[in-house]
């Protein structure tokens, strides 16, 4: 049983459009509402009637569209495609969409970023969709920057993710904005999940299988993880995947849809992150735990992929996490991002 919502949670309302996929439909509700109560996620429809599904099932949302207007967060799950991308928008999601009060965060899941496109919400952002809709997207919505390489895309007040599991991941990282990684790392081995997921969606895109025999790169890549503090190089890696160098690098990109030097610094930043959230290391041993040379490159490294500086993500996380938790769970509004 999970607990009740606490007092003020933070209001998750997902939007169940004709044609809703039940999988990502489901999402929020498992990974937010796995919280310790932190989020209190509702279904809404738009008619107050049961909606049909792309499955042989019908579901009927327990709100009507009025819950909109009071949600802190709205999670547009993806819907049938010949709905999503239809020339004309439906009206009555469109009309549900101007329900929600300004401020509101929004978060699509694959087919849903049709609908933001639609309303004009992503008009010179840069977003993302299922790798397969990308020539249809681009060419409905040509002044939106489309990224499909990537799980999600965050901008703060709107998150945009890919096809179908990248809704876990992007829940995932609303709980770790709103509350740490300790929290998300927490939820994610309740859901049974990995906290990260390597690389962006290029790893899932349908392409040759290479030719190349071997056992690939995932037992190198685990070895590297426990060797993060150490300057490994591309050579040393390949040599214990036993594969020349351009061969691991090509294998090693097939798998993760990154090169190894990437996936290296996606993984200290990642742990120093951590470590930033966790502990009271200073900056200068953060760095050298993690394997980047001096503490100048962690703050390089992690102002490239955050915006802020080691002090700066430190003070803001935890103090996020404080404030959320003394708030009954509403995050602070201030986006590392």
């Amino acid at each position: 049983m999970r607990p009740d919502p606490r007092p003020g949670a933070h209001k998750v309302v997902v939007l169940a459009l004709d044609g809703v996929y039940p999988f990502e439909l489901g999402i929020p509700h498992r990974v937010l509402g796995s919280a310790d109560g932190r989020y209190e996620v509702l279904t809404a429809g738009v008619d107050g009637h049961p909606v049909r599904t792309d499955s042989d099932l019908t579901v009927t949302p327990g709100h009507g569209p009025e819950v909109l207007a009071e949600a802190d967060t709205v999670v547009i799950p993806p819907y049938a495609i010949t709905r999503a991308s239809a020339a004309a928008p439906d009206p009555q999601a469109l009309a549900a969409l101007a329900r929600i009060r300004p401020g509101t965060r929004l978060v699509s899941i694959c087919t849903g970023a049709f609908l933001l496109a639609a309303a004009g919400l992503l008009d010179g952002r840069r977003a993302t969709t299922h790798w397969a809709l990308t020539d249809h997207f681009q060419e409905l919505f040509p002044q939106v920057e489309l990224d499909v390489g990537v799980l999600f895309v965050d901008h703060g007040d709107v998150l945009i993710s890919a096809g179908a599991a990248s809704g876990v991941d992007v829940c995932l990282h609303l709980l770790r904005r709103d509350h740490g990684s300790e929290v998300a790392n927490q939820v994610a081995r309740r859901c049974v999940v990995p906290p990260y997921r390597d690389g962006g969606q290029a790893q899932y895109i349908e392409r040759p299988l290479p030719t190349t025999s071997g056992t690939g790169t995932g037992p190198t890549r685990d070895w590297a993880l426990h060797r993060l503090e150490l300057p490994l190089s591309l050579d040393e890696l390949a040599a214990h995947a036993a594969m020349s160098t351009r061969t691991f690098a090509r294998r090693f990109r097939d798998e993760t849809g990154l090169s190894p030097v990437r996936w290296l610094t996606q993984q200290r930043l990642r742990r120093a992150r951590h470590l930033l959230e966790s502990s009271d290391l200073p900056v200068e041993r953060v760095a050298h735990e993690v394997g980047f040379a001096t503490a100048t490159s962690l703050r390089r490294h992690l102002a490239a992929e955050a915006g802020v500086a080691p002090s700066a993500y430190r003070r803001t996380f935890r103090a996020s996490g404080a404030a959320a938790d003394k708030a009954g769970g509403r995050p602070v509004t201030e986006s590392v991002q």
